[in-house]
């Protein structure tokens, strides 16, 4: 551990040498991938130094407790630091854990309605609601890219940005099928429902992850459709675009400008091809990782909230609460927690079989 501690040292201070440097001052690119490296280093290298001066008054204090005057303090505080070093070992070995590059990105978001019809759609509007309440307390903003509203309320499909520290760090994980149990707005015989929305998490592409050739997008402009705001309907001002490579179409309404539409369109589709490259490299490179917790895949059902016992189960993880409602209410960091422990706990246990 020592021996990868002082060698992340060294890259940091070979970083801060090299961000000095004039031609690295004026390669915009060079500079924001090594500025991020070193935020990213940052941490591990306050905690080891911090680590290091532990263990040297631990020494001393070991000297200590022979003096006749100063043995009985010198006791005292040699037990907690010899605590304060176990602690510290601890965060040191997660914090070695391999990096997921994307972890400090913005994300954009994808919900939709899938197997329940109407219920499906208004359960997709509670997740809309559940993230934005936990974004905010994050500190977090929102950014709505595009949306289409369900005929009884909340969404069909909605794509939406959320910009802030580590994002993708700690929304990853929520991938997947989110199945509902309870009786719906629009059961009149009172019996308890399963209806399912789907989420997907992507990583926002910047201008440096992913390069696009406009010239393989095409880009069709319409009326604008769907229940929405007062004139959404009155300018062709809607905005779909058709990667012809890999047949993959984006779509965006909720601007009456024609260009933002376009500039959110864009936003998503590089987001999407950035996500598929990444995918791809995953199964290059054997499949997806044997110890993430879940595939990421829209279809794999995660988790499970059930109104009636107000009780949140995440599958993955076998992880249950009984407080369905504070969650909804945004209090999610409780499951992002216990999905964060548990998949640095995998990690540092070096488990390999597929967790999915």
């Amino acid at each position: 551990m020592i021996d990868r501690l002082e060698a992340m040292v060294k890259r940091y201070n070979d970083i801060t040498e090299e961000l000095s440097k004039p031609e690295t001052i004026q390669d915009i690119k060079k500079m924001t991938e090594l500025s991020r490296e070193q935020t990213r280093l940052a941490e591990a290298v306050d905690l080891y130094n911090h680590y290091k001066d532990v263990l040297k008054n631990i020494d001393e204090d070991k000297e200590l407790v022979k003096d006749s005057e100063l043995g009985e303090f010198a006791r005292e505080e040699l037990t907690s630091l010899e605590e304060e070093k176990v602690v510290i070992e601890d965060r040191l070995q997660v914090l070695l854990l391999p990096h997921d590059p994307n972890d400090e990105k913005n994300v954009i978001v994808e919900i939709k309605g899938a197997v329940g019809g109407d219920e499906a759609n208004i359960f997709a509007g509670d997740l809309f609601d559940m993230y934005t309440k936990y974004a905010n307390r994050e500190g977090w903003k929102i950014e709505i890219m595009n949306s289409v509203e369900g005929t009884a309320g909340g969404f069909s499909n909605i794509e939406f940005m959320v910009k802030g520290e580590s994002v993708y760090s700690k929304l990853k994980y929520e991938s997947g099928a989110h199945r509902v149990q309870r009786v719906p707005v629009t059961e009149s015989q009172g019996r308890v429902h399963t209806s399912t929305s789907t989420v997907l998490v992507m990583p926002e592409a910047d201008e440096f992850d992913f390069e696009l050739d406009e010239s393989e997008v095409r880009i069709d402009i319409t009326r604008s459709s769907g229940c929405g705001g007062q004139g959404v309907n009155t300018t062709d001002s809607a905005v779909r675009l058709t990667h012809i490579p890999t047949g993959i179409i984006v779509y965006s309404q909720t601007e009456r400008s024609q260009i933002k539409n376009k500039e959110k369109a864009f936003k998503i589709l590089k987001t999407r091809l950035y996500d598929l490259k990444l995918r791809e490299k995953e199964e290059a490179e054997g499949k997806e990782r044997r110890s993430k917790i879940g595939t990421g895949d829209r279809s794999e059902k995660i988790r499970t909230y059930n109104y009636p016992q107000n009780r949140l189960t995440d599958h993955r993880i076998g992880f249950t609460s009984m407080n369905l409602d504070r969650i909804m209410d945004g209090d999610l960091g409780v499951v992002v927690d216990a999905l964060i422990n548990e998949d640095q706990k995998r990690k540092l246990e070096g488990i390999e079989e597929d967790i999915a």
